[in-house]
């Protein structure tokens, strides 16, 4: 991953090279729309960015972003993370420990007290929710991982070319269709950075499984939201495919095998697609994952430790933010190479090789405080709320200043 350096550093604070890393991925994205004249980003709103969470008001209120269950715990010999953030996440790791659905933090604690961390995992993962070992890193598996392309890029099928449908310099992708099947960060920042560039993205949630408030104001810019369950009713989603030119998953490749949505089956029904793919870890039997999982099994979360006894964090969600960013690259260069020579393409990357490539990145010395930064917000009015949210840090040649404003969660239809 090379890009121009950035003339100041991104201040996000690590001994790793987070601000390097968050730069090249923003850059990415510019360098795919425009790669024969590159713009800049400004470092401070790529660090706004990349911690937008924390700049997030609702009614100029800072949103509660972290579930009681999401956190790190000591178990009888070492630590692990848990991620409950969404209500069937929590059951299920209250489940997996035997638990009453009611049961205290004070409970889960000292439950998990007790339990090797193999075991708290294995049973809260049988259960459906999820949990990670807090390792230490290991090179030889991250220097494996780094042979692999950040995002990797083949062709599926052959289909006749098509045309980019824009040669607008503010809006390239406009025209452009994208089906957003993706929860969370990384996948939605991905589709929102194709919204800011014109794309038509259509995000599609599962009836029952609501995404928190915050969540979707953080990263829905740009997007319409509807619901659509892909288990019940896949006629409806296939017709979607037909007319669009991207399709966005975030599923897990176990889940869109059994849904009959793996890239294979996918380009097969609709051979012009081009089919992004992201997972928490490599591999077909990628299990659930969220950024802080991977921190904390590849070693990052000890890297980041401020005393050498307590794992510790990045300063921002930066798997996340950067896997989504380079996938957005990845999909714009995709839609390129179909408009030369045609055929559906696979993107697709992982949080988890996103961390190899930071962790072989060069390190230095932990600063003692996070330098200040400026921050560029814009306000919006979401159903009756007042918004604030952090402004675009992707910058191309006549790229628009603001993002479009989100859309309330699932009050569109599911249809272009």
């Amino acid at each position: 991953m090379r890009q121009t350096a950035a003339a100041e550093p991104v201040p996000l604070a690590s001994s790793l090279a987070v601000g390097e890393l968050a730069w090249a991925s923003v850059c990415a994205v510019g360098a795919a729309v425009r790669p024969d004249e590159l713009q800049p980003p400004d470092p401070d709103q790529i660090a706004a960015a990349y911690r937008s969470d924390r700049h997030l008001l609702i009614d100029a209120v800072p949103p509660d972003v972290w579930s009681p269950l999401s956190r790190f715990w000591q178990t009888a010999d070492g630590c692990v993370r848990t991620h409950g953030n969404y209500p069937h996440h929590a059951a299920a790791l209250k489940r997996g420990l035997a638990l009453p659905s009611d049961a205290s933090v004070e409970q889960v604690s000292g439950r998990l007290a007790t339990m090797t961390a193999a075991a708290a995992c294995r049973d809260i993962t049988a259960a459906g929710g999820l949990c990670a070992a807090v390792r230490r890193e290991d090179p030889r598996y991250d220097a494996a991982l780094r042979r692999r392309p950040l995002v990797e890029t083949r062709r599926l099928a052959d289909s006749p070319a098509r045309s980019m449908p824009s040669d607008s310099r503010a809006a390239p992708l406009a025209g452009v269709r994208v089906l957003d099947l993706t929860r969370v960060i990384a996948g939605p920042v991905a589709t929102r950075t194709l919204a800011l560039a014109g794309a038509d993205v259509l995000r599609l949630d599962p009836p029952e499984l609501p995404e928190p408030p915050w969540q979707h104001l953080d990263t829905g810019h740009g997007k319409r939201s509807a619901l659509l369950d892909a288990a019940t009713e896949a006629p409806r989603l296939h017709r979607l495919l037909t007319d669009a030119d991207v399709v966005v998953l975030g599923y897990r490749p176990a889940a869109l095998r059994r849904l009959g949505l793996s890239p294979e089956v996918l380009a097969e029904r609709h051979p012009h697609l081009v089919v992004a793919q992201l997972s928490a870890w490599p591999g077909e039997d990628s299990p659930r994952g969220f950024d802080s999982l991977v921190q904390a099994e590849s070693g990052i979360s000890w890297l980041e430790s401020t005393d050498g006894s307590a794992p510790g964090a990045l300063p921002a969600q930066a798997l996340d933010h950067s896997a989504g960013y380079l996938l957005a690259a990845a999909i714009i260069d995709a839609l390129r190479r179909r408009a030369r020579s045609g055929g559906s393409r696979l993107v697709r990357t992982s949080l988890r090789r996103v961390a190899a490539e930071l962790l072989g990145m060069p390190r230095g010395e932990r600063p003692a405080v996070t330098a200040p930064y400026a921050v560029r917000t814009q306000q919006f009015d979401v159903a009756g709320h007042v918004v604030t949210t952090v402004a675009p840090a992707v910058r191309w040649p006549g790229s628009p200043e603001w993002f479009p404003p989100p859309r309330p969660w699932g009050e569109d239809r599911a249809e272009w």
